[in-house]
């Protein structure tokens, strides 16, 4: 199956390959879609912090409002704004289920929890957006263990599993451990500008 071609565009545009189909894309042409990509335009502050805040949202396939109400909660956490969003976001369902190596992108993640090929704690849950906490558990669904998609995930095909998950692949298992630090998520992003974005 071909990479959808507006993935495509918007990894050019956002300067990040949003899947693993289309890293061969982005490294052939590194630079944003249209005449002028080549050209080299000085951003303003505005428009570099609008595109960071684009960036994230196209990493975790989330929507303007799900992203604000991810800000709102951690500008209210207390802790680090930045971080704490980032924090949030990794403990989506979705990106679980991408992090713990169940899925290759989280489009897909997105479609097994939708579909409800994913338990948490025992119950079929199949909202994305639902938030994780440590000690909790994640697992495919006993009859979907069986399909290709998973059947791949097992063998261990998708990243490496973090170390705030403790994953049992071979078993599609998974469970929270802790919170991850900024380091351990491989999200590419100035989460600052963001917070800036949102802040102005």
């Amino acid at each position: 199956m071909n990479t959808p071609r507006p993935k495509v565009r918007l990894s050019r545009a956002l300067g990040i390959p949003l899947t693993p189909k289309c890293v061969q894309y982005f490294e052939r042409r590194p630079y944003p879609p249209g005449e002028h990509g080549r050209k080299r335009r000085k951003d303003s502050d505005y428009s570099t912090r609008l595109k960071e805040k684009q960036r994230l949202r196209a990493q975790y396939d989330i929507s303007e409002t799900q992203l604000r109400a991810a800000f709102d909660r951690a500008k209210r956490s207390g802790g680090k704004t930045g971080e704490a969003l980032i924090q949030d976001l990794e403990s989506r369902l979705d990106a679980t289920v991408l992090r713990a190596g169940f899925a290759r992108t989280i489009y897909q993640a997105r479609q097994f929890v939708t579909h409800q090929h994913v338990l948490v704690n025992g119950k079929r849950v199949d909202r994305p957006s639902y938030r994780l906490r440590p000690g909790d558990f994640i697992e495919v669904a006993e009859k979907s263990k069986k399909m290709d998609p998973f059947l791949v995930a097992a063998s261990g095909a998708h990243a490496e599993p973090p170390k705030y998950l403790e994953v049992r692949l071979a078993d599609l298992v998974a469970r929270v451990e802790r919170t991850p630090s900024r380091e351990e998520v491989p999200v590419i992003c100035e989460e600052q500008l963001v917070v800036e974005y949102y802040s102005r």
